[in-house]
């Protein structure tokens, strides 16, 4: 009788699970970053945990010129990471607890800027597959481009990482069959932001998922350049998106739901969303009111 009562009050301490399972635990790292993070991190947030898949956490850096050298957040408690982060150099330890736990099987979002982040780490490189800015040149890697509507790795010289005029811009889907686009048009209109290009890496296990234009008219390079990626890292899943410079480009349906539904697939290998219904058009953006 004892055996059952204990058992009885175990059964009442536990938390219920719904029937899909326990929330995905998410953590967003920032604190240093040449964008303005403390306005997109609360944003992030929001997004994720509106899923209903996801409980996220901030883990945030001391500010730059700071001593980093105690900044270690607790990456295993974690199944999935977002990074939001792109200024000082992180210890050694640091960023190898963060690249170890995605190696070993958990998920990672790279947003943004985060791109831009620890040129001179090896491991970080590798597991965002292209960056930008931080003297990144063809020593760095090569350059993604579009041949014959394939992907061929370019190492011909040049700077990693630039961005011409801010505006709206067409993004291709490259890979309709992905769980993370799936689904998606073909081609779809994101709102006025930063159209990175000439990002450049290690490109190791790489999948470009969508591209854009990036036209020389606005001062851009003149090439399809990827948009949104995933790598294989590991027994990990990296989803990176360079889309989402401020709130205007966050508030663009498209990013929503690529975001959602990329940090699910980085998280589980799969996604249940559903397209939402107010997703643009090839011919017109789609935006939702500031959260």
């Amino acid at each position: 009788m004892a055996r059952w009562g204990a058992a009885l009050l175990l059964f009442l301490l536990v938390p219920a699970v719904t029937p899909a399972g326990a929330p995905i635990k998410a953590l967003i790292v920032d604190g240093q970053n040449n964008h303005d993070w403390k306005a997109t991190t609360p944003v992030l947030k929001k997004f994720l945990e509106e899923t209903k898949l996801f409980t996220v956490d901030v883990a945030t850096s001391p500010p730059a010129k700071s001593d980093l050298s105690a900044f270690k957040p607790d990456f295993a408690a974690y199944r999935i990471i977002v990074l939001n982060y792109n200024g000082a150099p992180w210890p050694d330890a640091t960023i190898h607890a963060l690249t170890s736990h995605v190696r070993a099987g958990a998920g990672a979002v790279i947003y943004h800027a985060a791109d831009n982040a620890f040129p001179e780490s090896p491991e970080y490189n590798e597991m965002i597959a292209l960056g930008g800015w931080g003297n990144r040149d063809e020593k760095s890697g090569p350059y993604m481009r579009l041949r014959d509507g394939k992907f061929v790795a370019d190492m011909a010289p040049g700077r990693g990482g630039s961005h011409g005029m801010r505006h709206p811009f067409l993004v291709t889907v490259r890979e309709p069959n992905h769980p993370t686009m799936k689904g998606l048009p073909n081609a779809w209109m994101h709102a006025q932001d930063e159209l990175y290009d000439r990002l450049r890496g290690p490109v190791r296990n790489l999948t470009v998922l969508a591209t854009a234009f990036s036209d020389p008219q606005t001062k851009g390079s003149g090439e399809h350049e990827p948009m949104l990626m995933t790598i294989s890292y590991g027994k990990g899943r990296v989803f990176h998106t360079t889309l989402g410079h401020d709130l205007v480009a966050m508030k663009c349906v498209g990013f929503i739901t690529t975001l959602q539904r990329g940090a699910e697939w980085a998280a589980t290998g799969k996604v249940t969303q559903k397209v939402p219904p107010d997703f643009p058009t090839a011919d017109k953006v789609s935006a939702r009111e500031a959260p």
